[in-house]
């Protein structure tokens, strides 16, 4: 199959692209505006191969939107192109209304108008996958509580409003247009090529350069943590195998509090990079507590038993396992970490276009 993946640079887009050139026999076109988080060094790996190809190009243009499509003719159309930075939405809401929500509204436009030119047998194969967060939902109190696919949206952020939107929009281009859509919402993720403002490579970095590894509030925050790789996986199961319509939410099975996180990389590092900083007897001395982000939610946790259920799919990473995969890749990747924090990786945006 040809699939078309918008955010193809981002981190779990990259993750996607790679998996889809390594695991399977189909062919991408990654699609990416190359903002600040979209790193085409995370796509090394398979740049060279023939069954990849890149344009960059934002979803808002709806009109060259179209020209790929037509150019391209996918099958599918996997849609990750989106702001995602919470601290950045309540900074600069802005861009995100702009991106996640009028950029989809575009892209839906363009991928109807693309999927109606179609042949019937075409028509009927054709997807349109959404990808989305559990954080449209808003948080849970119980103890016990999970998301579900009927969970009510109860967005906290900008961010997560805006996300919201898009999936409000996906739906409805599906029931008033008929247009072949599945969405997934996932738990937060993590694992290699993750862009270094999120807490996991934030905290890995930071204690390696014995910067303060800063903790919002008491760190009691909880989070659903799902291996990126394992993400990859089951949005491929979506895409290729998922009802028409339906709704699959996308869990790790792994609740920590953010503060758990922390310390457990804190301990990681002990192990795995002994060799400390000048000044730092001990990676937790480093730890940080500040001011709480607003309306920052409590807690998330997805019931991914939809997904297992229908389509096979469970994580294979444990917080653990995949946590150490994490650490060990960003010990063994400085070049591309220094790249990002040195803002060098932006000089692709300059040579960047169809390739």
């Amino acid at each position: 199959m040809k699939i078309l993946v918008t955010g193809g640079a981002g981190f779990i887009g990259s993750a996607l692209v790679r998996y889809i050139i390594q695991q399977t026999n189909d062919s991408v076109m990654n699609l990416d505006k190359l903002t600040y988080a979209g790193n085409l060094q995370s796509l090394a790996d398979v740049s060279s191969n023939p069954r990849y190809s890149f344009v960059q190009l934002d979803i808002t243009q709806s009109a060259s939107v179209s020209e790929v499509l037509q150019s391209y003719q996918p099958d599918l159309v996997m849609h990750l192109a989106a702001e995602s930075h919470v601290d950045r939405s309540i900074d600069g809401p802005a861009d995100f209304i702009h991106t996640n929500i009028v950029g989809t509204y575009s892209l839906l436009e363009a991928c109807r108008q693309y999927w109606r030119s179609l042949d019937s047998a075409r028509q009927a194969a054709f997807r349109f996958h959404h990808i989305s967060t559990d954080e449209v939902y808003g948080d849970l109190h119980g103890t016990d509580d999970l998301f579900t696919e009927q969970t009510p949206y109860a967005p906290s952020s900008p961010y997560s409003a805006s996300k919201a939107a898009s999936d409000h929009l996906v739906r409805a281009w599906h029931r008033t247009y008929g247009l072949p859509v599945v969405i997934t919402n996932c738990s937060n993720n993590y694992g290699p090529y993750h862009f270094p403002e999120k807490l996991i490579p934030l905290i890995i970095l930071n204690a390696l350069a014995g910067k303060p590894l800063p903790v919002y509030g008491k760190g009691n925050q909880i989070r659903d943590w799902l291996y990126v790789e394992d993400h990859a996986r089951a949005l491929y199961q979506v895409v290729t195998r998922g009802g028409v319509g339906e709704t699959y939410n996308i869990g790790g099975h792994n609740e920590k509090q953010n503060i758990e996180v922390v310390e457990a990389i804190c301990s990681l590092l002990e192990e795995l990079a002994p060799q400390k900083p000048t000044g730092v007897s001990h990676y937790r001395d480093l730890i940080t507590y500040v001011t709480d982000r607003p309306g920052h939610d409590l807690r998330y946790a997805i019931d991914a038993g939809k997904i297992a259920a229908e389509l096979g799919w469970t994580p294979q990473e444990t917080f653990e396992s995949g946590l150490r995969k994490t650490v060990m890749w960003y010990l063994q990747h400085s070049v591309w970490s220094q790249a990002v924090l040195n803002g060098s990786y932006q000089l692709q945006r300059l040579g960047a276009g169809i390739q």
